[in-house]
């Protein structure tokens, strides 16, 4: 069987297309106990591969790419041959070490069987808002948040156009929050939030004061922030947050192309403000709560199929072009989730 594969070519800077390169192999065609023969139909782009591509990616959990080697990440696809025993052909599953490539072999026991019913057929879902990206909002506030119904709690979420933002806002909102207030960078982006996705407001960060914006639409203060950035945003987002609230840490993309330990130190002005008004922010992996993985799935796919969860994809065909939507999401050139679309 003749396979395509994206190898990391360069990892140096800001992310660009060249960084990976297209290579066509042939792989065995004899599928040993225990495995399958899957083709790869579906493979998510996310900004937490930037650090992949550091010598050190600053946590134990995740491994660098190493050049000239097949990069990895969430994939989902379809069984075509199988030698175990809970596998079939036409089995459709997933695994968070997908290798980015058309067709592979692989070890049955790390792949997870999907149920297409559950997200209304539309598998990519299982990568982003039934995936590891809506289990990231839903637990980052359930764990972090502090949020409870009927208690009048504001949420700020930065990042929000993206595709744990997007999510989040919204989740924040069915959890019981009375206000949401995202931050994003286009004024397009911030009509989708409001117009589509539930969002009471959102601020342009690229335009005007973000700081006096904030006091005007979140009078009563900051109770809960979902922060996806980091950097001079946060620093304004925290100086407004109110007395024993509480920052959900989820990534700090503006600080993935620097080499600064994760999470990265607040300026001492504003880590004086955390301090003093006891503002909790405290490093948030999803990994550490896979116990509550199939409940929190379940929640998410109920939400999906009720139609209160609004999802946005950004789909780009052809494995080829998997570098240059990475390059496009570390641009924020996208709306919600960055998937590839493989061979359907």
């Amino acid at each position: 069987v003749v396979d395509q594969h994206s190898i990391l070519n360069s990892k140096n800077g800001v992310p660009v297309a060249e960084n990976f390169r297209l290579e066509q192999s042939t792989i065995a065609d004899t599928v040993q106990a225990g495995q399958v023969r899957v083709k790869t139909l579906y493979l998510s782009v996310d900004p937490y591969m930037r650090c992949r591509m550091n010598e050190d990616t600053g946590s134990d959990y995740l491994q660098p790419w190493q050049l000239s080697e097949v990069a990895d990440g969430g994939g989902i696809g379809v069984v075509e041959e199988s030698k175990h025993q809970s596998l079939s052909k036409g089995d459709f599953v997933t695994s968070f070490t997908w290798p980015w490539q058309t067709e592979a072999i692989l070890d049955g026991d790390s792949l997870q069987k999907l149920v297409p019913q559950l997200v209304n057929g539309c598998l990519s879902y299982f990568l982003g808002a039934a995936g590891i990206t809506g289990l990231t909002a839903l637990l980052g506030i359930r764990e972090k948040g502090h949020v409870s119904a009927g208690a009048n709690q504001t949420m700020v979420v930065s990042g929000a156009a993206g595709a744990c933002g997007s999510l989040a806002g919204q989740i924040g909102r069915l959890e019981g929050c009375s206000r949401v207030v995202g931050i994003a960078g286009t004024d397009e982006k911030c009509s989708i939030l409001v117009q589509e996705m539930g969002f009471d407001a959102a601020i342009n960060y690229k335009k005007g004061d973000v700081a006096k914006q904030l006091r005007e639409l979140c009078p009563g203060g900051v109770d809960v922030y979902f922060d996806n950035v980091g950097g001079d945003i946060s620093d304004t987002v925290i100086s407004q947050m109110n007395q024993n609230s509480h920052i959900i840490l989820c990534g700090q993309i503006s600080q993935y192309n620097k080499d600064v330990p994760y999470p990265p130190p607040l300026p001492a002005d504003i880590e004086k403000i955390r301090k003093e008004r006891n503002i909790t922010r405290e490093r948030f992996l999803v990994l550490n709560y896979m116990d509550k993985q199939e409940a929190s799935v379940l929640q998410l796919c109920q939400w999906i199929q009720e139609g209160k969860l609004k999802i946005r994809e950004t789909v780009v065909e052809g494995l080829a072009n998997i570098g240059a939507a990475f390059q496009s999401m570390m641009n924020g050139g996208n709306i919600g989730k960055q998937i590839v679309s493989i061979s359907k």
